[in-house]
């Protein structure tokens, strides 16, 4: 509380006391957004990926077909290649055409460090058209269900 020592009644008296009150209103306001809104920005969240369910697209005539099967072994179509004869057999194979798209395939346990290593020779050897290669699941996507709250 405050008290006046002077009292005079012909002058208006200025107050110069500022409410803040408001002001630490708004600033919890905001830090409560801050502390809702930090933790959905982040990205470290365990992903269950699903199935691919799009509309499978053309083949071309010849596809080349470079897998990887669950000994780490590589494969170009049918026959075994080593990581050093890789460029060598896709080149002879593709007739040199680096435009032409390579389908990569892996089998589930090859770890996908594995499995982005072979990417990154097929990129070394310049053939930068690279298709990932899955199963086909034909069943229909369910419908869109409202969100069911955290308890």
């Amino acid at each position: 509380m405050s008290t006046k020592l002077q009292q005079d009644s012909d002058d208006l008296s200025e107050n110069h006391e500022i409410n803040v009150t408001p002001f630490i209103d708004v600033m919890l306001v905001l830090l409560i957004i801050f502390m809702v809104a930090a933790p959905l920005s982040t990205v470290d969240v365990a992903v269950d990926l699903p199935v691919a369910r799009a509309n499978p697209q053309p083949r071309p005539d010849k596809p080349v077909y470079v897998s990887v099967k669950s000994d780490l072994t590589i494969s170009l179509g049918n026959n075994s290649v080593s990581e050093a004869g890789l460029g060598s057999s896709l080149a002879a194979l593709t007739n040199s055409d680096r435009e032409q798209r390579i389908f990569l395939r892996a089998d589930k346990t090859v770890p996908y460090g594995e499995l982005m290593r072979v990417m990154n020779l097929l990129r070394t050897e310049g053939y930068l058209k690279i298709a990932l290669v899955g199963l086909e699941d034909a069943t229909p996507l369910p419908e869109a269900q409202p969100a069911m709250p955290r308890q």
